[in-house]
């Protein structure tokens, strides 16, 4: 049921976890039936699942259904296998610092904003250098024994930067100066990993890390085992993110990545986040459900606005229509959140930020091609008429933007300008 080894490490320390409980934990996971919800009333009733598979099935019945309580009496035929390659990740050797840990429900180190959730994962599984912080000692997890530079992620200084998998260059620059500048600010920053504006924000922030750094950089949560990576070319990504962050998920080991299971993971961004903001999105997307989760949950929304001509930037002009707060910088973002990240993060990091974010200004104002251009994409023969240049002119000049990194070559046969002037 697990994957193979990814090969990620060669020395940690390992959580002091007995196994008895994980198997009783993981038994509850795999009952077929058995989802989060009868999964929390039977707990509720009987305590940790150790006590709810000592009981009668007369006993099961006056909190499930004969159904539920029937399948609770039988052990899942790959539990076995489950519980040995669970066991082997959470003591697999690691470098860098890095370590696994499994925190369930209950656990004196879940975060309290998920308890919040009409729907707690009933387990956590955790790899990177932080941990979810606890005024108590543990009762399934020895956070303290784990290695001494292990940092407690605060969800109280954190922010969701989510957006389209396919955004426009701008998008995916915008995610990324935006990441970048909330990081240097003390700020965590969490997405999904998933292809665009989620990977750009992470690189983003794990930009904002000066050497030597001793805070989390980047919380990743994901839709699959957290012995998987998905999309496979954000491998390299994901080792980063342990070494400097969080990667975070409610999955089993094993888990591939079905479609399902990613809308439901968005939950716990939000939840994970203090505030969201959505840096491009289509009208379908799934960034909106986590703005939507973030706004259930009380929390602030925050939405980059875009070109009118732009799918990407109708759901992020949707959602300013609805109430989210317009936001040209991640000044605005940090100004509207009011976060006391202490004297440790100086003020002016951000405060001659462009007011759009971008890659610092390298537009000479002079420049027609640019002037022509505008900040919405435009196609050969419109950008002809506006200019007044002939096809091959326009063809070299738009090359040289290009090459420049100020100039961006969209499908379709549109040109689009990357910065602000």
């Amino acid at each position: 049921m697990c994957a193979s080894a990814t090969g990620w490490s060669t020395r940690a320390e390992s959580p002091d976890l007995e196994r008895d409980e994980l198997q009783a934990w993981l038994r509850l996971t795999l009952t077929p039936g058995v989802g989060l919800d009868s999964a929390r009333k039977l707990l509720a009733a009987f305590g940790l699942p150790e006590q709810v598979f000592g009981q009668t099935a007369a006993a099961l019945r006056q909190v499930v259904s004969l159904n539920q309580a029937a399948a609770l009496l039988t052990e899942p035929a790959d539990l076995a296998d489950l519980l040995a390659c669970t066991w082997d990740w959470l003591h697999e050797p690691r470098d860098h610092g890095v370590r696994a840990q499994l925190i369930t429900l209950g656990d004196d180190h879940y975060p309290p904003s998920l308890l919040q959730l009409d729907d707690p994962p009933l387990m956590l599984y955790l790899l990177g250098t932080g941990n979810f912080a606890s005024n108590r000692a543990p009762s399934l997890v020895n956070i303290d024994k784990f290695a001494t530079n292990s940092i407690a992620f605060n969800a109280q200084h954190s922010i969701a930067v989510v957006g389209s998998r396919n955004p426009t260059p701008q998008g995916a620059a915008n995610a990324h100066d935006f990441a970048k500048a909330l990081g240097q600010a003390g700020v965590t920053v969490v997405s999904g990993m998933a292809r665009g504006v989620d990977a750009a924000a992470h690189e983003g922030a794990l930009g904002s890390l000066p050497v030597g750094a001793t805070r989390l950089a980047t919380v990743a949560v994901v839709g699959t085992g957290l012995d998987r990576v998905y999309p496979k070319s954000h491998l390299e990504l994901a080792r980063r993110i342990s070494r400097h962050g969080l990667l975070v998920s409610e999955y089993p080991l094993g888990t591939p990545p079905l479609a399902a299971n990613f809308p439901r993971r968005n939950r716990l961004i939000a939840g994970l986040s203090q505030g969201t903001l959505v840096v491009e999105a289509a009208l379908k997307s799934g960034s909106l459900i986590t703005a939507r989760l973030a706004a259930d949950q009380g929390k602030e929304v925050f939405a980059i606005p875009g070109s009118i001509h732009s799918p990407q930037a109708r759901g992020c002009h949707a959602l300013i229509r609805q109430g989210a707060k317009l936001v040209e910088s991640a000044a605005d973002v940090l100004e509207n959140m009011a976060l006391d990240l202490g004297s440790g993060f100086a003020a002016d990091l951000i405060a001659d930020e462009p007011s759009a974010a971008g890659s610092g200004g390298h537009f000479d104002p002079e420049d027609g091609i640019l002037a022509a251009l505008g900040f919405d994409p435009v196609g050969l023969d419109a950008l002809a008429a506006r200019s007044g240049l002939d096809a091959a002119q326009l063809q070299t000049r738009l090359m040289l933007l290009e090459l420049d990194g100020q100039v961006a070559r969209l499908p379709g046969g549109l040109f689009q300008r990357l910065d602000s002037a």
